[in-house]
């Protein structure tokens, strides 16, 4: 790793942001290209393209997108071959409120990676559009870590997404606070199960640009995965621009090698494989 002067900044080799969004993802703005172009000004070395495949509100459409996704990805690892590492990637959200359907999609392409998230309860909307004056917080969190248990030990991912997602909404926009210790037990749980099944967790930066200031999860839970026995962590930007690909992505770095990581983790054929942390 390279530091800056003063200390202040820390640059890393080997970037790979595994998290970021096209036009193809509905609030997606930018082109598979422009996102390429803007990894590659930035030094990546790798970047996985993985827009949003929310099963659970498009049964109807699910094959039909991730079949035009796919092949829009797979023409972008083309014509970047030698450039850029293009990792096919796909967010799968609510999946484990669909688990025959996204077992048939995800069986139908060949994926390099593909992130598990849950953006919502099971027929409820998006925990950004939730008047939370009309909810009990700790009830619709038990609720959230319950459903990301079941996607743990379901397993049908690579990587775990941003793991405290709600807190985006309820903490840092609504100024709820939260006593998170409320949920070690079965953060635990989700953490063993990811061990358990050979899976990521992932440190999504976008937290560092919103009201939070902080990754989704913050270095704590980072920490706890490491103690159980993770081995694999990926790191995203969640870029929805093509402007904010890799963004914070140093950070994400440091959280991980100071949570105990040497390696972070890209994907090829849904194979793990450790590039180091340099």
């Amino acid at each position: 790793m390279l530091y800056l002067p003063k200390g202040e900044t820390v640059i890393y080799n080997n970037i790979a942001d595994m998290h970021t969004h096209s036009v193809l993802s509905f609030d997606g703005n930018d082109t598979c290209d422009e996102l390429c172009e803007s990894a590659i000004e930035k030094g990546a070395k790798f970047l996985a393209i993985t827009d949003h495949c929310d099963i659970d509100g498009m049964d109807s459409k699910a094959e039909e997108f991730c079949r035009q996704q796919f092949n829009q990805t797979y023409e972008t690892e083309k014509k970047y071959e030698g450039r850029l590492n293009v990792v096919k990637g796909l967010e799968i959200g609510q999946g484990i409120y669909r688990k025959e359907l996204t077992e048939k999609v995800l069986g139908e392409h060949n994926y390099d990676f593909i992130l598990g998230s849950l953006h919502n309860l099971e027929n409820m909307e998006d925990f950004y559009f939730l008047d939370y004056k009309s909810y009990d917080v700790y009830e619709l969190l038990n609720m959230y870590f319950e459903g990301l248990l079941e996607l743990a030990q379901w397993g049908a991912f690579d990587s775990l997404a941003h793991l405290t997602y709600p807190l985006r909404y309820i903490v840092a926009r609504e100024r709820i606070n939260v006593d998170m210790t409320r949920y070690s037990e079965i953060i635990d749980s989700i953490f063993e199960a990811l061990v358990k099944n050979k899976k990521a967790l992932e440190i999504n930066t976008s937290g560092l640009f919103m009201a939070m200031q902080d990754t989704l999860p913050n270095i704590s839970f980072v920490k706890r995965f490491k103690e159980l026995g993770g081995e694999y962590i990926t790191v995203g930007s969640d870029s929805h621009f093509a402007q904010k690909v890799c963004q914070g992505i140093d950070e994400g770095y440091k959280i991980a090698y100071d949570s105990g990581f040497r390696n972070i983790t890209v994907y090829k054929n849904r194979q793990p494989m450790l590039i180091p942390i340099e």
